[in-house]
């Protein structure tokens, strides 16, 4: 097709064109290199401070797995805590819609930019010798959970609950109800349609997660010491050992800093192909 006469040739198609791109100017680039620098210093820091000559055997003392075997132990079972809590939660915020659920979502939000340490302060309120449950539960059953592994539990279930449950959220609403509503008009019953369509449905989304909420629990630190303290080989997780290294065994502390770094990086290439493709 001939252009009109005095008309311009349209701009070509390609990468810079589509994504509105030409040659970045100096007063964006500037802040972003020094914002770049000031993220990646720290951690080339302690890349070049890591004792590689001798990094394994520091990782077979007994303390480094001792507090490595606790934090992946409780690390692992408040993930599962919160999938079995929190899916149906995320699941009555997405479907059921109610009075007061904005306050409820607010309310499960909370603990995301709650600090860590009145978490753990809360949660003795809650469910220490004298709190609200706790004096019943240590009257009634003599359970006492402040100052134990399951203390420590469940310091990291509080904390990293609301990741879960916002991706799942997330997913819920995302996903096509056709496929439930289908099921239903076939004699499925509603745990049914739950378990065979919409679990599978959400499946990506409880995956990514579940690894979010694995990977805050393993790095806790504010709720735990004040909830459970720092009782080596009882509720010393790696942040808490870490915490302590500094001020003993500064190469110790690296080391479990080092573990908790390629913990994060590793958590970050899962959830990788979820994030570019969202």
């Amino acid at each position: 097709m001939t252009r009109p006469p005095g008309t311009a040739r349209p701009p070509a198609a390609g990468p810079d064109r589509d994504r509105g791109l030409g040659r970045p100017p100096w007063m964006l680039v500037l802040p972003a290199l020094l914002g770049l620098a000031f993220l990646v210093l720290p951690l080339a820091g302690l890349l070049v401070r890591t004792p590689w000559s001798t990094l394994g055997t520091r990782l077979a003392e007994p303390q480094v797995l001792e507090a490595l075997r606790l934090s992946l132990v409780s690390a692992t079972a408040a993930t599962g805590v919160c999938l079995v809590l929190g899916v149906p939660l995320a699941w009555l915020l997405a479907r059921v819609p109610f009075p007061g659920a904005r306050l409820v979502r607010a309310l499960v939000t909370v603990p995301l930019v709650l600090p860590p340490v009145v978490g753990g302060v809360a949660l003795l309120l809650a469910l220490g010798r004298r709190g609200l449950v706790g004096r019943w539960l240590d009257e009634a059953f003599g359970i006492t959970l402040p100052f134990t592994t399951a203390g420590v539990v469940l310091a990291e279930t509080f904390v990293a609950m609301p990741f879960l449950v916002i991706s799942v959220e997330g997913a819920l609403r995302a996903a096509d109800l056709r496929y439930e509503e289908a099921a239903a008009t076939l004699g499925a019953t509603r745990w049914t349609t739950f378990r065979r369509v919409t679990l599978p449905l959400v499946a990506p989304g409880v995956l990514a997660g579940a690894i979010l909420c694995w990977a805050r629990a393993l790095g806790e630190f504010g709720a735990t010491i004040t909830f459970a303290g720092n009782f080596p080989g009882r509720t010393q997780t790696m942040p808490l050992a870490v915490y302590l290294a500094l001020e003993t065994d500064p190469q110790a502390a690296i080391v479990l800093s080092l573990v908790l770094l390629a913990v994060s990086v590793i958590v970050l290439a899962a959830l990788r192909d979820r994030w570019v493709n969202a």
